[in-house]
């Protein structure tokens, strides 16, 4: 199987499971596990903050950092309409955080300062929510790994600051970003009051993400870690997953970004899809047929996998478990699933 549904698919390579099996172990819970330290120190130092906490997903960071940022009882968070912890997060920031959430719009899944600044409510408003925190996610998921522009982005945290908000970064997919633009990590993570990074999309490790901020902001989150069951004992045998993914994987990011494009260009070629090549920027590939699910079951039926985003959206992603042969079997069998499936019948 040619399995392009999500870079979460990936597998551990076989020397990340000997990284695995020899890690050096302790309690986490107590600082006592050497390897998840030097996981959540070189994390905090590559993103830029203080401190950071080892986590078994970025579901789990999302979360976290919304409830250390919003107060129950009408703290608003404003996030593109399409980002994760509004489509893909089954409602948590408003059943563990009581936050009010308030969606914005904008192309490829980002938005600009004058959208932010028109989403903001007047402050001392005792009838509306109170703008408390920006939600920022990079690279953008379901709209197409589309990469935020460094000054966008910077604009955007002005308006936010000069509200009095704080800024948090969903970095699931931070270092496609990074080998994609040459700009560090810590530059684009830095200046938000919390970020994260996952290690196990296009780094490849089974487990964990890991967030980043202050030292302050870090120890409430270990309190939340705590309440919600995060807690992982001897975490090091896969806190050594996400160390040897970070020594391995990150520069070769851009074979997936690469073969996104070539996976792009195969499928723009192809009657009735809907794709413009040029808009790949990254690992993810967004296109249009007339229908997704005869299109993906068709697929499906090849030995190729990809995913239905919506009646007539798919979504392919490329990773460390896809090479070319693989992205050029994908397109073959796009060649040959039905003409239904893709391209519209005019009446």
């Amino acid at each position: 199987m040619v399995n392009l549904y999500s870079d979460t698919q990936t597998r551990p390579t076989a020397a990340m499971r000997r990284a695995m099996a020899e890690a050096e172990v302790g309690d986490e819970q107590s600082f006592r596990d050497p390897t998840v330290n030097a996981l959540c120190e070189r994390v905090a130092d590559l993103l830029g903050h203080e401190a950071a906490v080892f986590l078994p997903s970025g579901t789990m960071c999302n979360a976290i950092a919304f409830r250390l940022h919003v107060r129950p009882g009408g703290d608003e968070v404003v996030l593109h309409r399409m980002s994760h912890p509004l489509i893909a997060e089954a409602g948590g920031p408003a059943a563990i955080s009581g936050a009010v959430l308030c969606p914005v719009d904008g192309p490829d899944g980002m938005f600009d300062a004058a959208t932010l600044r028109a989403a903001l409510r007047p402050p001392g408003d005792r009838y509306q929510p109170r703008s408390r925190l920006v939600s920022l996610e990079q690279t953008t998921n379901v709209t197409g790994g589309h990469v935020w522009p460094y000054e966008q982005m910077g604009e955007v945290l002005a308006v936010a600051r000069d509200a009095g908000m704080r800024a948090h970064l969903d970095g699931a997919r931070l270092m496609n970003a990074v080998v994609a633009t040459g700009v560090p990590a810590s530059d684009w993570a830095g200046p938000f009051d919390t970020a994260w990074l996952d290690l196990t999309k296009g780094l490849g490790a089974p487990v964990g993400a890991v967030l980043a901020g202050s030292r302050e902001l870090i120890d409430e989150a270990w309190r939340y870690k705590q309440m919600w069951g995060g807690a992982m004992r001897q975490a090091g045998i896969i806190a050594a997953a996400g160390i040897h993914a970070l020594d391995h994987h990150v520069e070769r990011l851009a074979e997936d970004h690469e073969n996104a494009r070539v996976l792009a260009l195969g499928l723009s070629e192809l009657d009735g899809i809907e794709l413009d090549p040029a808009t790949v920027e990254t690992n993810i590939v967004v296109f249009g047929v007339a229908d997704a699910p005869a299109f993906c079951a068709a697929l499906e039926e090849a030995g190729v996998r990809m995913g239905v985003l919506g009646p007539r959206r798919v979504r392919a992603v490329a990773h460390l478990d896809v090479d070319r042969s693989g992205v050029e079997r994908a397109i073959a069998a796009a060649r040959t699933a039905p003409r239904s499936a893709i391209k519209r019948t005019e009446h």
